[in-house]
């Protein structure tokens, strides 16, 4: 017979049994939901999740990795991890892999893994770990997500804001970083010099009026690249872009202007020798749009000295050494020297003080008689511009124009001048009824011509003062028409159908008259004062101007010699038979008032109750 005490161990012992199976079995059943939530997880995750122990070796990977790289589980399980890491990443994929596993904490970290069709994509990772019954770290869980896509933005925008876009070179920030780090370097080292190259495509502007902007990016796009082939590894091409807030040179930086840092030179030679390269290379001719294009350009040079200025003081001196070789006519380069910064200053004093007088409106107009030379009987008055300074009183246009140019006023300016001369036109008209005959010409610039709002600003000023069109008359130079085929192309024409006259002045100056002459349909030609000057000592001189009328009256256009001197060239003039003259020997530049006297001298004002003027 069982004693009573081992039937109650033999229960104990049954009941710690059923209670273990029973214990393995809700753990088992926990496991298998814990797997089966896994794999729900990481079956349908947007992310490649991966499993691998401690020597890389693949344990599980998500079918992510299919869709995102093109591998197949089959196909990375026969593979290491690491293998298919970028070379250059792997060592700080093992460094975070031992991390891991000596802390047990991952950490986030970026590499390029291969692609299968041989690319390389951008993870983002971030590691897990599993440790094992003795509390080692045994495996990896690894979360993937591809931000290849997200890299690429950044890197475009990060190259885009020191990258000018239509050329790809650095633009104005990069190019002024690296010259003040030359800067700096030269600081340190006292035998260290480079040279600073701006420079800038002569007559671009006409390109892009003429063949439109695709064309003129076209032309920019291949002189950067024509460029860059005339420099060394080490240098620096740039096209700086227009920003606004920056001083006065910076702000204008851009469009068809280059700069160059020449990052190491022996002596200013080595500069002007690349400098030649570089107009070499920019003047070959090439196609446009089916079209041959010829380019040239100016060239400035600023070389550092004992003691380099900052990155601005040295590109703001090789822009005035540009523009003195644009006077100089362009196509050419000038070194920048003491005398040259003393004159740059002072061109930016004076752009200063015209914008000051342009919103002070202290711009003003003086006019000139043109006189038939045979009769004596006035034709009209030329308006001239005159800047009434504050302290220095009336300054000629010659002193300012350029810097008005360079200031972005020219064109208003030049509008300004249109309306005014129009409107005070129209107030003699009123004063003296008689003389309805009498007109008025204005120059016009180039830089006007070429402006879009050109045309609609001549006819609002016409509507607004009632001037009837055939009493104005504008005055293009030869070189305005030369430097821009718009000009003979599209707005002469325009202006004729307003039936507004054009005068073709300073005619008679330029190899190209003749050409000048058949291209542009004016109704005027103004023989340039050189000539007039120069008609009693020089016989060339007056059979020039002899040539020119004949050939004006053959083709039925007027005369007009401007610059006339004394009482002998005017006399000559009439015998060579010159319709019109202006000068000092016929009269001054005056004001207004005076204007209207000599409109009241030849039309006298008509008297009341049938009086007779006396």
């Amino acid at each position: 017979m069982v004693p009573l005490w081992m039937w109650i161990l033999l229960g104990a012992m049954g009941a710690a049994l059923a209670l273990e199976q029973l214990y393995v079995f809700q753990v088992r059943r926990e496991s298998r939901k814990r797997d089966e939530l896994f794999q729900i997880v990481t079956e349908n995750a947007a992310d490649m999740i991966a499993l691998v122990d401690v020597k890389g070796h693949r344990l599980y990977n998500s079918p992510a990795y299919k869709r995102i790289l093109g591998y197949s589980p089959e196909e990375l399980s026969e593979t290491s991890a690491f293998e298919q890491i970028h070379p250059d990443d792997r060592f700080r994929v093992l460094e975070a892999a031992r991390e891991a596993k000596a802390t047990g904490v991952g950490r986030k970290l970026e590499y390029r893994i291969r692609h299968k069709d041989g690319t390389w994509r951008v993870l983002e990772s971030v590691a897990g770990t599993i440790r094992d019954g003795n509390g080692d770290v045994s495996k990896l869980v690894i979360v993937n997500r591809d931000v290849t896509e997200r890299k690429r933005a950044e890197e475009r925008a990060e190259h885009n804001s020191f990258h000018d876009l239509l050329t790809g070179l650095p633009n104005r920030q990069l190019f002024l970083d690296r010259l003040q780090h030359a800067v700096s370097r030269a600081q340190r080292d006292e035998t260290r010099r480079f040279a600073v190259l701006f420079i800038d495509l002569d007559g671009f502007k006409s390109y892009n009026h003429t063949m439109g902007q695709g064309a003129g990016d076209q032309i920019l796009v291949e002189m950067g690249r024509r460029l860059g082939a005339c420099l060394r590894e080490p240098d620096t091409l740039a096209r700086p872009q227009e920003e606004a807030g920056r001083n006065a040179l910076l702000s204008r930086m851009g469009g068809d202007e280059f700069t160059v840092l020449l990052e190491v030179v022996s002596d200013p030679s080595d500069a002007m020798r690349v400098a030649q390269r570089l107009l070499s290379g920019v003047t070959a001719l090439f196609l446009v749009e089916g079209r041959e294009v010829r380019t040239s350009a100016s060239i400035g040079i600023a070389l550092s000295g004992a003691a380099p200025e900052r990155a601005e003081d040295l590109l703001q001196d090789a822009e005035s050494a540009m523009r003195r070789a644009k006077a100089l006519g362009g196509n050419r380069c000038e070194v920048f020297d003491e005398a040259s910064h003393t004159q740059a200053v002072t061109r930016l004093k004076l752009e200063s003080e015209l914008r000051e007088a342009h919103a002070g409106r202290q711009f003003r107009l003086l006019y000139q008689p043109i006189v038939q030379l045979e009769a004596s009987e006035i034709m009209g008055f030329e308006a001239l511009l005159r800047w009434q300074h504050p302290v220095q009183g009336l300054i000629s246009p010659h002193k300012f124009l350029a810097a008005a140019e360079d200031a972005g006023l020219l064109i208003s300016a030049g509008q300004w001048a249109i309306q005014e001369a129009c409107r005070q036109l129209k107030a003699w008209e009123l004063q003296f009824p008689a003389a309805t005959t009498a007109g008025i010409s204005v120059n016009v610039s180039a830089r006007q011509l070429a402006d879009d709002r050109f045309m609609q600003g001549v006819e609002r000023t016409l509507w607004e003062t009632g001037v009837a069109p055939q009493r104005l008359q504008l005055e293009v130079t030869e070189a305005a028409v030369a430097a821009n085929p718009k000009v003979s192309e599209s707005v002469i024409p325009q202006l004729k159908q307003l039936r507004v006259g054009v005068v073709l002045d300073d005619f008679g100056t330029s190899p190209c008259s003749l050409l000048a002459l058949q291209q542009v349909p004016t109704d005027t030609l103004k023989i340039d004062r050189s000539l007039v000057s120069a008609m009693m000592a020089d016989r060339g001189a007056c059979e020039t101007i002899e040539l020119i009328i004949l050939l004006a009256h053959k083709l039925k256009r007027k005369i007009i010699a401007e610059g006339i001197e004394s009482a002998r060239q005017r006399e000559r003039l009439r015998e060579l038979g010159c319709d019109y003259g202006q000068g000092h020997s016929i009269s001054e530049p005056i004001d207004a008032k005076a204007a209207g006297e000599w409109l009241a001298r030849q039309n006298p004002r008509p008297q009341a109750n049938g009086a007779r003027a006396r």
